[in-house]
């Protein structure tokens, strides 16, 4: 069961829908109606009583497909996968030692990733930021959590990140990780139940250049070192997600240290059980 964000013509109004053999059968419309249905009880059956409610089915190209986020804040979990550790050590000689005590510490990393303002939706630009001369996109299985911090469903995440920034001073983390266009999440969110082994999900990397695939790669979600609900835990210590959250859960493909995304570059992320997820690259001019 496939839940996605979209708008339909000239009308600006988000609505959500559920996404069945390339259809979308409406289910709400509203600045919440995601989360209103995220958020219930019980999402499966909330998303069955709103199809019997309807019999309007709509061609998934004519609408517009959004970021499936409301208000909910965006976090990531950093140096969860062995290649992560591998290329934060390889980017930073001060930080080395850190990174790896991070990925064997019972405590996981965790930062504040995006407001909804800073996301891009499926086929919208994610930015390098203009100070930046090595960044790279980062591949993401994403925990989309309700306010009790309730796993409700997956989507894909792309964690923009300016290595260079982060590479300098791991202090300078948040200005290599939060800037407009950081990230990106789509196509749609598949809700849990729907997603029987989640914990072993192919994840690709696709960036395309000129017309010309010059990026590649893959890994398996059975690669982390952290299991989802260690991650979770840790993110709602001392924290309150009125409108819940989604959770980036770190990176396993890491372009070489030689590559760089440039203005014009296509990235794609696909995880299997969810979609492809295509954002055009742009550099920011500010």
């Amino acid at each position: 069961m496939r839940l996605l964000k979209f708008t339909l013509g000239t009308d600006p109004t988000p609505r959500v829908g559920c996404l069945e053999d390339g259809r979308v059968v409406p289910l709400g419309a509203g600045p919440s109606a995601l989360s209103d249905l995220l958020h219930s009880p019980d999402v499966a059956r909330a998303v069955e009583d709103g199809k019997r409610r309807t019999s309007e089915r709509l061609d998934l190209a004519s609408v517009r497909v959004l970021a499936p986020i409301d208000r909910q804040e965006v976090w990531g979990a950093g140096v969860t996968y062995e290649r992560s550790k591998v290329a934060r050590q390889e980017e930073s000689e001060q930080g080395a030692t850190f990174y790896d005590l991070v990925y064997r510490a019972p405590r996981p990393e965790l930062f504040f990733k995006a407001t909804p303002s800073r996301v891009a939706g499926p086929s919208q630009p994610v930015r390098v930021r203009h100070d930046s001369i090595w960044s790279v996109p980062e591949p993401e299985l994403a925990l989309v959590l309700s306010p009790s911090l309730e796993l409700v469903g997956f989507t894909v995440g792309n964690d923009m990140s300016a290595r260079d920034i982060e590479g300098e001073n791991p202090l300078y983390l948040p200005q290599a990780k939060v800037y407009d266009g950081c990230c990106a999440l789509g196509p749609v969110i598949t809700l849990a139940a729907a997603l029987p082994k989640p914990d072993a999900l192919e994840v690709r990397l696709e960036i395309e250049r000129a017309g010309e695939v010059v990026f590649s790669g893959r890994t398996s979600t059975s690669r982390m070192a952290r299991r989802y609900e260690e991650l979770i835990g840790w993110l709602g210590r001392d924290n309150l997600f009125p409108d819940g959250a989604v959770l980036l859960t770190g990176t396993g493909v890491v372009p070489p240290d030689d590559f760089s995304l440039a203005a014009g570059d296509v990235a794609r992320i696909t995880i299997e059980g969810i979609g492809m997820l295509e954002n055009p690259v742009v550099q920011s001019d500010r």
